[in-house]
């Protein structure tokens, strides 16, 4: 594939079929991994937009594009700024955005923002059986475009399904698929649907699609430029075949894992994570390198080691995982206007420190979409704080994740791709049905397939972390650090910190200096930064709870525990109906995610003098922290 400085890659023939079919076909694309699958949907939404017919041109706001992660959309919206001559205006949303805003204006009246995003995906498929398509704003979409549908399963299928049903007499679409790269099966809940899993929805698809429907593939892989990178490849098409398997699934399954297995044992090893050579490649090596594990367990304890060898690294979250980027809230409290000009807003964000690859362009583009005001050429500043009192910031403005080193689980990573993979060497299928009795083989060889093929150029293993003192909690669905104890089998010495457990209801030392600690926040805290929860009084600060805990970053407050916290550290330390309760005096090994845009109350932020919208900084942690109690308290437990 050449590039060409104008229009980018060069369409192979396989491409240009799937860019050249008619607006109204029913097509379905299977792409391999490392195919060129996005480069493709740039082109065709180029093409559907642009078609030099008038007949067969659609507006784009026509379009729906839907994709799993705010990733993928990001990537899309940047190959389509590059390539797409035509597509700008292409509409390009999660699967839960769109749900979303179909709701907002389908049925504006309801609490949608305190709705899970698995309760709005039902509510939308809801709106969308009742005729709701016809309250959009732009209209029905007259052609649909639907991304890594293999791992369409649970309400996002049904969702796509009644969308496609409804809209199946006026309206084509685009459906890009890989079945060996279906690794969200845990995901459905319903017993019936998770035996008959396999390619569930490509089968409805085929289903009902049967007299008109049309099928291309990708073949050729353009990811993969070394033989090490390239090593799982061959056994792409039997990994994509395990559903239909003649000896049945599970068999196929577990003996493409072992043949995957060993070909990944085969390859370098490059030694564990606390060998000094090791750590030197991570720190030295040019692009980016991914260190990728089986579940969220395994990466929290690989980004603790790495942040104690000094590694610079980022963490990646969940994809449902969306904090606003910080400098939303300066933007807020820094306006004095109900409207905002595109100078005005650069002159705003040019006096804020913006991460690295912020894109001032893309943001003006982004908030006039989202918040569009009344006169020309301007941003409703209303409205912009609605986005951020109800989580829908545009996706493509996510903070970019500017770290050559990633830390990931194989499901984080996916649909994406980095010059250097390393993975945790995985456990045989044996050793893992000893740990779990409803072991999902096929789910387990479609993930280790995901994880070897996401590498451009190296691909090496190393040995996993001992995961054997986190524990899952299972009632609050925290890891929490066991110690063996005669008395309680695993007596608990640390916890698992996650997105909300840092109070957003008010401001930092909203009673004394709350304009400070943002500033501080903004020129002294940074993702990867070290933090500690330490206790504050020995009073529980409510039923099931714990008492207050402040958040201290080189021994300033700049925080304090959220009720969801207390809660889930009352529910972790408390073992059997009697016990005695002693409280850590602090929780260490804690890290900064990134710092985010938080809403609460606006009085309580107007009282801080941070400006009547009820918007500021707050700082995101992770980590699995360690207990660390008073010296008397260690020896009694001892």
């Amino acid at each position: 594939m050449t590039l060409s400085t104008e229009d980018g890659p060069v369409l192979t023939p396989e491409q240009q079929a799937v860019v050249d079919q008619p607006w109204d076909t029913r097509l379905l694309v299977t792409a391999g991994a490392g195919s060129g699958k996005t480069h493709t949907l740039v082109r065709r939404m180029d093409a559907l937009v642009g078609h030099t017919d008038p007949d067969e041109a659609l507006e784009a706001s026509e379009l729906l594009v839907l994709s799993f992660s705010r990733a993928a959309v990001r990537e899309l919206k940047d190959r389509i700024a590059r390539y797409g001559e035509h597509a700008r205006r292409v509409r390009v949303q999660t699967f839960d955005s769109w749900a979303y805003s179909l709701l907002l204006q389908a049925r504006p009246d309801d609490d949608w923002p305190a709705r899970s995003f698995d309760e709005r995906i039902r509510a939308a498929t809801e709106a969308i059986e009742k005729g709701d398509l016809a309250r959009l704003e732009w209209g029905p979409p007259a052609h649909v475009i639907v991304d890594e549908v293999q791992d369409l399963v649970g309400v996002r299928r049904e969702l796509v399904e009644s969308l496609l049903d409804n809209l199946q007499d006026t309206c084509g679409f685009t459906l890009v698929g890989d079945s060996a790269q279906a690794i969200y099966d845990f995901q459905i809940e319903d017993p019936a649907e998770y035996a008959d899993r396999a390619d569930l929805f490509l089968r409805w698809v085929r289903r009902s699609y049967a007299d008109d429907l049309v099928e291309l593939e990708l073949t050729r892989n353009f990811r993969a430029v070394t033989p090490e990178a390239r090593t799982a490849l061959p056994l792409g098409p039997a990994v994509q075949g395990i559903g239909s398997a003649p000896e049945g699934a599970d068999v196929a399954a577990e003996r493409l894992h072992g043949e995957l297995r060993e070909l990944l044992l085969d390859l370098p090893d490059l030694g564990p994570l606390t060998d000094p050579f090791t750590l030197d490649a991570l720190r030295s090596f040019p692009g980016t390198c991914a260190v990728l594990t089986r579940d969220n367990r395994q990466a929290l304890l690989v980004s603790e080691l790495l942040h104690t060898q000094g590694v610079p690294h980022v963490l990646r979250r969940s994809l449902q995982d969306r904090p606003v980027p910080y400098w939303a809230a300066e933007l807020l409290r820094r306006t004095g206007s109900a409207t905002l000009t595109e100078g005005r807003l650069r002159d705003l964000l040019g006096g804020t420190p913006l991460p690295e690859g912020t894109d001032l362009d893309r943001v003006w583009r982004a908030l006039r979409v989202g918040a569009r005001g009344a006169g020309r050429g301007t941003v409703d500043v209303t409205r912009l704080r609605r986005l951020v009192v109800e989580r829908r910031f545009p996706e493509e403005l996510a903070d970019p994740e500017p770290a050559r080193v990633v830390v990931s689980t194989v499901h984080r990573s996916k649909g994406l791709e980095f010059d250097r993979v390393v993975l945790l060497a995985p456990p045989s299928v044996a050793e893992l049905r000893r740990r779990a009795d409803d072991l999902d083989v096929p789910g387990e060889t479609r993930a280790l397939y995901v994880a070897m093929t996401r590498a451009r150029e190296d691909l090496y293993r190393i040995a996993a972390p001992d995961t054997a003192t986190v524990l899952k909690h299972r009632p609050t669905g925290r890891w929490y650090r066991g110690v063996p104890n005669p008395r309680h089998k695993w007596r608990r010495d640390g916890i698992e910190v996650r997105a909300g457990d840092v109070c957003a209801q008010q401001p930092a030392d909203a009673l004394n200096d709350a304009v400070a600690v943002q500033a501080y926040l903004l020129e002294r805290v940074a993702p990867g930064n070290a933090v500690t929860f330490r206790l504050c009084d020995t009073l529980p600060m409510g039923p099931d709870q714990s008492p207050r805990y402040a958040l201290l970053h080189e021994g300033r407050e700049i925080g304090e525990a959220s009720e969801a916290f207390r809660s889930a550290l009352y529910s972790v330390l408390k073992v059997g109906t009697t016990w005695d309760l002693r409280w850590p005096q602090e929780i260490t090994g804690l890290r900064i995610d990134c710092l985010e845009s938080v809403a609460g109350s606006t009085a309580a932020g107007a009282n801080a003098g941070l400006g009547d919208h009820g918007v500021w900084i707050a700082p995101r942690i992770s980590g699995i922290g360690r207990f660390r109690h008073s010296v008397r308290a260690e020896e009694e437990q001892e």
